[in-house]
Order: structure tokens, then C-alpha cells, then sequence
């Protein structure tokens, strides 16, 4: 069976160096591997080879640019919160599976609490995001409910 998307186990064996990177490249994912070498103390030949490592082992999961979501004609963020009708894990990991891949939607998150899932969503327009929700959440059998909740402002953390 795959490790769980929170499981820290297969990351047990990262060492100091390792850590270093990681912490490095979540602030500055275009860090030249010279300058990347150079602040963890290392030769850049090993930097690199153990960059490949963490991406192959799934501890890098990707390099993304923060582009500002009005630029792609999509201003409106939202959060919108679903609660499902079942809880079997076919059907939830079915839906996580669908989720990921709908229109607008930036990130999926399976969080405890009253709420199954929270879905992190961009789109044009107020009919915009409505229409998301009307043709692929609330016709979905799974889904019981949802709530949507508009996002005024987005800031970024520094962790």
C-alpha cells in the first residue's frame, strides 16, 4: 500500500544537508545550484546529486511560479468547503481523484471537522464560480453539501 500524502516515513533518512536544501529551495525554488551549494556547505556536484535524489524521492514535489491569478483572467478565489454523502475510501478517493482534475481548481484538501474536503478555486466571474459549483460539485451523488467562501485577500507565508 502507498504512503499516505502526510506520511513522514519515507523521509526518515534525510539528513541535516538534505533538510538544508529543502529549506533553502521552499524559499528560492530558482536558487542557482552553485548559490544553493554555497549556503548548505557543500560541493556543488554532491548539491546537485542530492537534489535529484529529493526529487526523485518525492520530497520536492515540483517548481512553481506564484503568478497572480487576475493575469490568467481568473481574479475570484474561493474556498469551498464539501461535505460528502459517503465515507467508504473508494468514494472518497474517488472524489479526490475528480476533484483534482475540475476546472479552477488550484488545490484539494481533505481536512477533520464538520467538512470533507476543501477545494481552493479561481475563476472569472461570480457566475463563474457559481457555475463551478452548480455543474460539477452539487450534481456530483457523492456530494452532500457545500459552502462557498470568497477570498478578499491572499498572502503569502514565509513558511
Amino acid at each position: 500500500m502507498p504512503a499516505a500524502p502526510n506520511d513522514l516515513r519515507p523521509f526518515a533518512a534525510l539528513d541535516d544537508i538534505d533538510r538544508a536544501i529543502l529549506t533553502e529551495l521552499a524559499a528560492d525554488g530558482r536558487l542557482p545550484n552553485n548559490a544553493l551549494a554555497q549556503r548548505v556547505g557543500v560541493a556543488p556536484s554532491t548539491c546537485l546529486a542530492r537534489t535529484r535524489a529529493l526529487r526523485e524521492s518525492g520530497a520536492i514535489r515540483g517548481f512553481h511560479a506564484d503568478v497572480d491569478p487576475a493575469a490568467v483572467g481568473l481574479p475570484l478565489q474561493a474556498l469551498v468547503s464539501v461535505r460528502l454523502t459517503a465515507h467508504e475510501r473508494a468514494a472518497v478517493d474517488a472524489f479526490r481523484a475528480r476533484s483534482v482534475r475540475l476546472p479552477g481548481v488550484v488545490s484539494v484538501f481533505h481536512v477533520a471537522g464538520a467538512e470533507d474536503y476543501v477545494l481552493h478555486v479561481r475563476a472569472a466571474s461570480g457566475d463563474a464560480l457559481r457555475d463551478f459549483v452548480l455543474d460539477h460539485l452539487a450534481v456530483d451523488p457523492v456530494v452532500q453539501h457545500t459552502q462557498t467562501s470568497l477570498i478578499f485577500e491572499q498572502v503569502r507565508g514565509a513558511g
